[in-house]
């Protein structure tokens, strides 16, 4: 799912197994984990990307300063260096059970110390990662959906497409759970049936559109593109913003795709959020994909910062951000 223009063509050493008939690439895969039960529930949607593209998996953990102080409970005497031990093996042995229930999957691990988002960029740059996968708990304070320190850094600054699970998933986009003892029982499969694309319309929608297409073009799933205008109240006097919508949707459309299924356009009216959300729950998405830029670009995505938490906390289906 490695959707950016720039993963559309030839990589030095790319495997013949890594290129998809939907011009996708899919070499290198990041799984960022903290062991939460967010994480677990993202590993399957990890290792089915990897046993359909035949992807490497990288499955990565970051020690930080913040998380080995609280691992202190506030005690004094507990040395920095033995907690950075302690909790250095203990995340080797929890990524050493994955590497059991992945024995299938060509796969390295990663325990690093430090800032999450250093440690992890540079593991992204080593392996030229084409997709990141990390799950969120989307949990609410004080009005703000917070999506964790990790998830919101790499949403911000990953150079590449990022999968988010949030803890809503369910219906048939959830993939069972990795059982410890695994050989017996098939391996889950990734399908995607339904996927909706919701854009802003702004100078970079076409790129978004075109990888959502190439993912509709690799499962046959049925392609929805979607727009949202907010502020309506004029409208009835002039319709032309409307008008003009459903048209620069159409045209976002890639005239070389070849899809299974002809793409419908929508154009809602009210709260983004709400009208991705409805709209996916309508269709039974399988995947919403939004358009982002990194933070050193702006440091939003296309659609506001606070629109894009709530769709990636409250989406009942995974949701790709596509750097634009």
């Amino acid at each position: 799912m490695a959707l950016t223009e720039a993963n559309l063509e030839p990589k030095n050493a790319q495997t013949p197994d890594s290129r998809t008939p939907g011009g996708l690439w899919l070499k290198n895969i990041l799984f960022a984990t903290d062991f939460s039960s967010s994480s677990e529930a993202a590993l399957p949607y990890a290792t089915a990307i990897c046993r359909r593209f035949g992807s490497t998996l990288h499955a990565a953990h970051v020690l930080s300063d913040a998380s080995l102080l609280l691992m202190t409970g506030g005690v004094d005497y507990v040395s920095m260096g033995t907690i950075y031990e302690d909790a250095h093996t203990e995340a080797k042995e929890k990524l050493d059970q994955i590497a059991l229930k992945v024995d299938d999957i060509p796969h390295h691990s990663y325990v690093r110390h430090g800032g999450v988002w250093r440690n992890l960029a540079e593991i992204i740059d080593a392996n030229q990662v084409d997709l990141i996968i990390v799950g969120t708990h989307g949990r609410t304070g004080l009005g703000k959906l917070l999506l964790g320190s990790v998830a919101e850094d790499i949403l911000r600054h990953a150079p590449c497409p990022v999968l988010t699970i949030g803890p809503k998933v369910s219906g048939r986009a959830k993939l069972p759970c990795i059982p410890t003892h695994h050989r017996d029982l098939a391996p889950a499969e990734l399908d995607l049936r339904q996927i909706v694309v919701a854009t802003d319309l702004g100078s970079n929608a076409s790129r978004v559109t075109n990888a959502a297409a190439s993912l509709a073009q690799e499962f046959r799933a049925q392609l929805t593109l979607m727009h949202v205008i907010e502020d309506y109240a004029e409208l009835g006097s002039s319709p032309g913003p409307i008008e003009d919508g459903v048209r620069r949707l159409t045209e976002l459309i890639p005239a070389t795709a070849t899809l299974q299924y002809t793409p419908e356009t929508v154009l809602e009216f009210g709260s983004a959020t709400e009208c991705i959300l409805k709209i996916a729950g309508e269709r039974e998405a399988d995947m919403i994909v939004l358009g982002a830029r990194t933070s050193a670009e702006v440091g939003t995505t296309h659609l506001p910062w606070s629109t894009a938490h709530h769709v990636l906390a409250q989406a009942t289906c995974p949701v790709l951000t596509v750097r634009a």
